[in-house]
């Protein structure tokens, strides 16, 4: 148990309580941390070195002893240099004594301060967030706080940019602070960058100030909010300006300035969402304004940095890709929805992440069902729903847990994706107006300051009126879900229809839940809501006049749950067609015998729903088609309203081979649509290989979407059309995970790698390495490690059939040591 012995050496030395008691059942427990000091105000001033990627910065620190009286500061400061510590009063320093070592930088007072007796401390430091160990993970890659990408400026790379991520507690790699979550301050910066830049940060921009080639911007954000929410970023940015909210909050994106013209369109719902949620939620948009910034290189997805979210480069989108959908904007609702569920009232500790992330989770769904309809918002939900069950180590971790090992271990599918399907849970339970009004009580009594998991609990017991203890015990904290087996019997001397309902996991984790079972007679539900007891077994009667066409447990997916309940293929047809929630008509399909239900498959074509059609149409490959089949999959490549839905239909086509449909692709050609365009493509790469190669020879590589390369990695290959290697190399390093399910796509990109192999090019290979990156970067299943040290392997032989030369030799050491990070 080397590991948690030097956690807990870390955590104690910190300052912070590293509380373990009898009664909590761990080995462990991770308390909240202890509030010696309240963090009043920050102020900064800093500048940047670019050669050599450091902050020179100078910080005036306003706090107070948050009850007990302290002549002490113990602050966060990681692989600083702290050049000087001083008491600032009436605008004089006072130096004082202190100690830096462990990231922990320690001040002695010039005398013991009482509670709410202010102080401020100024430190002059320098940041070195090159030198900060990277303790990432799979949610947040790197923890240096502070990031230069292009410092040099190199033509051939990204524009300039310096930027931060605070969370979890990387905010004191750039400025020293009590770095935890119940801590809140306001602030100011002033950022001076070259000129040409621009600067965004957290609250507004109160002036700017030019010096030479320089530019000094000062940042005031008057609303306290947690040290991880501080953000500075800077670069060549385009500045979009959209309509101010409700006529006076600025709305603004950030972007590189070849996407200024698509960022209306990419984040353009932001004020219909700042209004909706504000509406929902029963609180205004509290902050004094809003912007959204795409970064490079960005360590995590998107970050909601108090008024100046930060997004990944995966945001980015052709403009053709959003006519297709904008498969960003959820996220976009994620972000802005923790200006309130975790901005505006701050999860406590890292233990009760569910306050935040959970919420921002479910606000996803309120967003698309608002915007787009329910059908839209359930499907969501369930694919959240369906990723946490994918994930069976999640399976034993308690939504709210004190006995994480590193705080970024909390940001995984539990506090997310089924954090939010809980929420979905309690909701259906409580009723919408119980629901949102607590919500709203939640808000407006922990507003500003910090909450967790069972002051939740009270604002929905104290509006309910119900005792919800059996459910945050169960749910929140607690661990697992039910999985049940669905038994049903109709008896037809008595007429009665009996449901057993049967837990299979452990004894200890039986749960209760209502449970709504629809009862089908005459193509019509009756729905029933049942009480499940926390026990293995539990039977339900039903008089029923006759054997019912369907009986159908959790029709709308809203209990956390797996079930075991196969149905005949008849059944599956009949709720195709009849059952209206979207879960019930998605597994009628989802559960089918591989080649088995064609007709359901076809009958899901017609489904009001674009997915489930797309889902359909993906299924009918395992199928034999007939003309008639075919032609309603024509018509739906040709007609269908949605391009994805549309798109789906044209791969079908696709898979025939047939020179028929050469005319189709022809004109799904001229369709302003990445997806529809890319299946095309495809078609007449498999159909026409001369016209996909007069194609490709006409088209610039970086106009075609990475999607639509891959239809013609067999063409590009045939033809030795060298100029695509560049983009689709990151794709090719793949294919020994396409073997079972895309045989033919990985042979084809096994061809076309080990083609690119076969060539003296360096920067080919650095491909390779940046396409690995993530895979050498944290544990993988033997299995993965194997396949890719495999197809290294064969990369090497490749390059040893070459002539020997100087750069041959770097690529194959290059290569090797891929291999050797690998293993």
């Amino acid at each position: 148990m080397k590991k948690i012995t030097l956690l807990l050496m870390s955590v104690l030395a910190s300052g912070y309580a590293f509380a373990q008691t009898d009664t909590s059942g761990r080995n462990f427990y991770r308390a909240t941390p202890e509030k010696k000091t309240a963090l009043r105000h920050t102020k900064l001033k800093v500048d940047f070195n670019f050669s050599n990627q450091t902050l020179n910065g100078e910080e005036w620190l306003t706090a107070a002893p948050f009850f007990y009286p302290s002549d002490s500061l113990i602050l966060d400061a990681k692989t600083m240099l702290i050049h000087q510590v001083a008491l600032e009063q009436h605008g004089k320093l006072q130096n004082l004594p202190y100690t830096y070592r462990d990231d922990l930088l320690h001040i002695k007072l010039p005398k013991k301060y009482q509670k709410d007796e202010n102080y401020t401390v100024y430190i002059k430091y320098t940041a070195q967030p090159e030198k900060v160990p990277n303790n990432g993970n799979l949610s947040i890659s790197d923890t240096k706080g502070l990031y230069f990408i292009n410092p040099e400026g190199k033509p051939e790379g990204y524009p300039r940019q310096i930027w931060t991520q605070g969370e979890a507690e990387s905010s004191s790699c750039w400025f020293p602070t009590i770095d935890k979550p119940n801590q809140k301050t306001t602030q100011e910066i002033e950022m001076t960058v070259p000129d040409s830049f621009v600067t965004l940060s957290n609250g507004l921009l109160k002036s700017s100030q030019k010096n030479g080639n320089l530019r000094t911007d000062y940042w005031v954000m008057d609303k306290p909010h947690a040290p991880y929410l501080f953000f500075m970023g800077a670069g060549e940015f385009a500045v979009v300006k959209d309509t101010p909210w409700r006529g006076k909050v600025p709305v603004e994106y950030y972007v590189e300035k070849d996407y200024a013209p698509l960022a209306k369109k990419l984040f353009g719902n932001t004020s219909e969402m700042m209004t909706f949620f504000s509406e929902r939620f029963g609180y205004d948009y509290p902050w004094a304004k809003y912007a959204q910034i795409i970064v490079r290189d960005f360590v995590t997805g998107a970050m909601e940095n108090t008024t100046a979210v930060s997004h990944s480069e995966s945001a980015y989108q052709s403009e053709e890709a959003l006519n297709d959908q904008n498969y960003w904007e959820y996220i976009i609702a994620h972000e802005l929805a923790h200006h309130w569920f975790g901005d505006l009232v701050t999860a406590e500790s890292w233990a009760n992440l569910t306050v935040n992330e959970s919420f921002a989770n479910y606000s996803e769904y309120l967003w698309l069902a608002h915007k787009y309809g329910k059908d839209v918002a359930d499907y969501h939900l369930r694919n959240n729903t369906q990723q946490y069950h994918q994930r069976p180590d999640d399976f034993k971790k308690d939504l709210v847990r004190f006995n994480y090992t590193s705080t970024d271990d909390m940001f995984d599918m539990v506090s997310y994706n089924k954090g939010g399907a809980i929420l979905h849970m309690l909701r259906h339970y409580l009723g919408d107006e119980a629901f949102f009004q607590a919500i709203t009580d939640y808000l407006k009594t922990y507003a500003y300051s910090n909450g967790e998991a069972h002051q939740l609990r009270l604002s929905f017991e104290k509006i309910s009126g119900k005792d919800l203890s059996w459910f945050f015990n169960q749910w929140y904290f607690g661990y697992g879900n039910p999985t049940v087996k669905v038994e049903k019997h109709y008896d037809t001397s008595k007429k009665l229809l009996t449901v057993k309902i049967t837990q299979l996991q452990s004894e200890d984790l039986f749960f209760q839940f209502p449970l709504d079972i629809d009862i089908y007679q005459d193509n019509k539900p009756i729905r029933h809501t049942v009480w499940v007891n926390a026990r293995q077994e539990n039977a339900f009667t039903f008089a029923v006049s006759k054997a019912p066409a369907l009986v159908n447990i959790n029709p709308e997916g809203v209990v956390v749950m797996e079930e075991q309940y196969p149905k005949t293929i008849k059944e599956y047809l009949f709720q195709i067609q009849h059952a209206p929630e979207l879960k019930s008509r998605l597994e009628a399909i989802s559960y089918l015998e591989a080649g088995k239900g064609k007709e359901v498959v076809l009958a899901a074509l017609r489904d009001p729903y674009f997915k489930i059609r797309k889902a359909a149409l993906e299924l009918l490959e395992g199928y034999q088609l007939t003309k008639k089949d075919l032609a309603l999959v024509e018509k739906i490549a040709t007609s269908d309203p949605e391009n994805l839905a549309r798109a789906a239909a044209i791969w079908v086509l696709n898979n025939q081979e047939d020179k028929r449909y050469t005319a189709l692709y022809e004109k799904a050609l001229t369709v302003p649509s990445a997806a529809i365009k890319n299946a095309a493509l495809d078609g007449i790469a498999r159909t026409n290989p001369s016209r996909a190669k007069q194609f490709l020879e006409k088209a610039n590589p970086a106009d075609l979407e990475g999607d639509q390369l891959l239809g013609f990695v067999s063409v590009i290959t045939q033809y030795k059309m060298d100029k695509y290697l560049p983009s689709m190399m990151p794709y090719l390093v793949n294919y020994s995970f396409l073997v079972e399910d895309e045989p033919q796509r990985a042979s084809d990109f096994k061809k076309a790698y080990l083609w690119a192999m076969s060539l003296d090019n360096t920067s080919l290979v650095q491909q390779v390495k940046q396409a690995l990156k993530d895979y050498t970067q944290e544990e993988n299943e033997e299995k993965v490690k194997q396949d890719l040290a495999k197809m290294l392997d064969e990369g090497i032989a490749q390059k040893k059939k070459l002539t020997d030369t100087a750069t041959v030799k770097e690529q194959i050491q290059m290569l090797e040591e891929l291999k050797s990070k690998i293993k």
